[in-house]
């Protein structure tokens, strides 16, 4: 981590309560555009890591989201200046054409777009105890 930011990264790490023996750690940080993506390349190794960067949108530069668990993989999302997922028009033909006119199945490719599957597995993990501080992980343009 510190490698991919520059600096020196400290991590406060304490006990997760969702998942028996595992811990937690959020992390704050301020660097240029494209530093989340250095990150959750560095994370990334970490196979079994369950872990979600943030980078904030900036002037002129889009902000992205990426998601871990050890079961899914990763995936990347484009945000908006308020941290909205976008969907680029590409990938909504894409899930149009996929999906014919089979509206399940169009339900079902615009929840992968959105990552849905990693935002509900990760949603139970964003939680902390009422005894952790909580310091969000995200890049300021």
């Amino acid at each position: 981590m510190s490698r991919a930011l520059g600096e020196a990264a400290h991590f406060d790490w304490s006990e997760q309560p969702v998942l028996k023996g595992a811990q937690r750690a959020e992390f704050y940080w301020e660097g240029p555009a494209g530093s989340g993506a250095a990150l959750a390349s560095a994370l990334h190794g970490w196979e079994q890591l369950r872990f979600e960067v943030t980078e904030d949108a900036g002037f002129g530069v889009d902000g992205g989201r990426w998601f871990h668990t050890p079961e899914l993989g990763i995936f990347f999302a484009q945000t908006d200046t308020v941290g909205n997922i976008v969907i680029p028009e590409d990938r909504v033909r894409n899930a149009l054409v996929a999906a014919g006119t089979n509206a399940l199945d169009l339900h079902r490719e615009l929840r992968l777009a959105l990552g849905q599957a990693w935002d509900d597995a990760l949603e139970p993990f964003r939680h902390a105890s009422d005894m952790n501080a909580v310091i969000w992980l995200h890049q300021v343009g």
